[in-house]
Order: C-alpha cells, then sequence, then structure tokens
C-alpha cells in the first residue's frame, strides 16, 4: 500500500467518526434476525456479533432480538494487542477495557470464532468489493481470519461506499447490513 493510500484511509476514518459523532442511533433490530436467516442461520447456531459503541449501527435490542431467536450470541473481549477473544452474551453486560462494555460470561478463547455461523463485524465503511475499513485497531484484522463463515460487515447507508484502500491483511466481507437491509458482496 502506498503512503498515499494510506493518507486515504486515515482521512476516511477521521471523516466517518467525526461524521458518526452527531449521527442519530441505528438499532438495527428490525433487520438484523432475518439478514442472519438470509445466510440459512438456524436457531441455535452461534452468531458472532458486537456491542454497538461511538455512533456504530447496532445496539442491545438488536443483540437481544438475535437471542429473542433463538440465536446464540458471542461477542468480543478485547485482549491488548492479541486476537479477540469471545464470551457468549446471556444479557449481561460487565465494564471492559477503553471504556467497553463486554458479556459477563466466561471467555471461551479467540478460536470461538470459528464456532459461528455467521460474524456481524463493525466498520466504519465497507466497500462494493467488500472492503472494509476498521477503527485501526488491527482487533478483527487479526480475528477474522480464523472465521469459516460468511463476514457481514454492519454500516450506516452512507457507509457504503464504492471504493476503498486494501491492505494485504483485509480480510473481505461477504455481504454488508445497513438499516435498510443486506447486500451480498461483491456488487
Amino acid at each position: 500500500m502506498t503512503s498515499c493510500e494510506r493518507n486515504r484511509k486515515t482521512t476516511e476514518r477521521t471523516r466517518l467518526l467525526a461524521e458518526r459523532r452527531g449521527a442519530s442511533p441505528a438499532p438495527l433490530t428490525s433487520v438484523v434476525v432475518s439478514a442472519v436467516a438470509d445466510f440459512g442461520v438456524a436457531p441455535g447456531q452461534t452468531v458472532c456479533a458486537y456491542l454497538a459503541v461511538g455512533g456504530e449501527p447496532g445496539s442491545v435490542e438488536m443483540l437481544d432480538a438475535l437471542r429473542s431467536a433463538g440465536y446464540r450470541v458471542l461477542l468480543p473481549i478485547v485482549v491488548g494487542a492479541a486476537p479477540l477473544d469471545w464470551a457468549e452474551y446471556d444479557g449481561s453486560l460487565r465494564p471492559g477495557p477503553y471504556g467497553l462494555r463486554e458479556p459477563a460470561g466466561a471467555a471461551l478463547g479467540p478460536s470461538a470464532i470459528g464456532s459461528a455461523a455467521l460474524v456481524l463485524v463493525p466498520a466504519l465503511a465497507v466497500d462494493h468489493r467488500g472492503v472494509r475499513l476498521g477503527r485501526g485497531g488491527g482487533h478483527y484484522d487479526r480475528s477474522l481470519p480464523m472465521a469459516r463463515c460468511p463476514l457481514v460487515a454492519v454500516v450506516r447507508e452512507s457507509e457504503f461506499v464504492p471504493s476503498l484502500p486494501r491492505e494485504e491483511h483485509d480480510v473481505l466481507m461477504d455481504a454488508v447490513l445497513t438499516p435498510s437491509g443486506l447486500v451480498r458482496l461483491p456488487l
């Protein structure tokens, strides 16, 4: 990746984070269960999700809707610079590092993502090829290669863009979920 592309990535991140600060909530409760079912994920199977922070689309209600539909929901636990750890979400949360909340259940280890039938991935943006722009910490970059299932980036409508710079370590998304619904990728 050239320095020009790296600069573009940084500029996009800064712009998108600023836009999210003033954005209305996007709970996704009404579209998430149908999006998961569109991939043939059956009740009882595992969905890795996330707890929305800092204007990210999603909500606790989204997680509760998945649980109510019968899915086992795993949420990430941030452990330093390592891949994400995972724990089952049973409706209870506790304080975690960096001011985040995390599931109160026992940690299952980074490889737990491999048991998922679908992973809902937070993103600042995703492009038509499936390139995802994250917050830049690399936690998902280190974790997603362990997944053996469809990866669905979750963004607002305006964050589904034609093109983003891609680095070698970037894992492509199989679909994008916006408040309007699911779009399979690449276009």
